[in-house]
């Protein structure tokens, strides 16, 4: 088993980096796109063999289609911060100022968050998972408990999913503005934001700035990532289940191939792909 899955994951890395080389968009973020995309039959068939719960079917394709768009919505939504720079002189070369701006995302983490959240919410209940069944009656115990205590069908664990969610969509998206370093980009290249000094007051405002952008989006993660519990509490049922990291990611795909085919077309001097 170790061997077929590290030889089957090796060639389905390798045919994603053919797909990237020679197509469009991310070869292995498509390959997984591909996979979710081909268990939704299994999902109609489940809605049909549940064929009694009709109305669970249509809350399910109700609430997907509302986090689809609520999805879209979010990716795409970003803050505008305007950037003037000055004129500079380089050697003999004067170089004129102009205006730009800093796109600020409401979700700059992607499904990173859900990720992580997902893994340490796993990590105890399969830990303790290896012990419930212990001859020693108190190691059993405390490892029952803890197994009940992060068992999915519970509240709680829900819970913890959501703040987890929120707090690492916090954490992945000041990492990536600390990477970026856009203060001292700018500073470096006479760039100032009107009316904020540069230095230490651009980071000032860019992190307030971010942080209020980044409360919509993180809330928003926490609230897709608890979906599949209030779908499975409103329809009463195992079988009709939504899983929040596929949308996620086929949404992302998506919008990303879109994204990449409009800049492949502009290239060519085609008028939009989308229009």
């Amino acid at each position: 088993m170790l061997v077929t899955m590290t030889g089957g994951t090796i060639l389905l890395m390798w045919l994603g980096e053919l797909i990237t080389e020679s197509g469009v968009g991310n070869g292995i973020s498509l390959i997984i796109f591909a996979g979710i995309v081909s268990r939704l039959p299994t999902l109609v068939q489940q809605t049909a063999v549940a064929g009694n719960n009709i109305a669970g079917a249509l809350v399910l394709t109700l609430v997907a289609l509302v986090l689809v768009v609520g999805i879209v919505v979010i990716y795409q939504g970003e803050r505008q911060i305007p950037v003037q720079y000055a004129q500079r002189v380089r050697g003999n070369r004067r170089y004129q100022g102009g205006s730009t701006h800093i796109p600020l995302r409401v979700n700059s983490a992607g499904m990173i968050p859900l990720i992580f959240a997902m893994s340490i919410m796993l990590f105890p209940a399969t830990v303790a998972s290896y012990f419930t069944a212990s001859s020693v009656q108190w190691v059993a115990s405390i490892a029952t408990f803890i197994y009940n205590l992060f068992n999915s069908q519970g509240v709680l664990y829900w819970l913890l999913y959501f703040v987890l969610v929120v707090g690492f969509t916090y954490f992945y998206t000041l990492v990536i503005f600390q990477q970026q370093n856009l203060p001292e980009v700018l500073q470096r290249n006479n760039g100032f934001i009107p009316g904020i000094r540069p230095g230490a007051r651009t980071t000032e405002f860019l992190l307030r700035i971010l942080n209020r952008v980044t409360l919509a989006g993180a809330l928003f993660l926490g609230l897709v990532a608890i979906s599949p519990f209030f779908v499975r509490s409103i329809t009463q049922t195992q079988s009709l289940t939504l899983s929040s990291t596929g949308l996620l990611i086929v949404v992302g795909v998506v919008l990303d191939t879109i994204k990449q085919l409009e800049a492949q077309l502009l290239m060519r001097r085609y008028r939009g792909f989308i229009r």
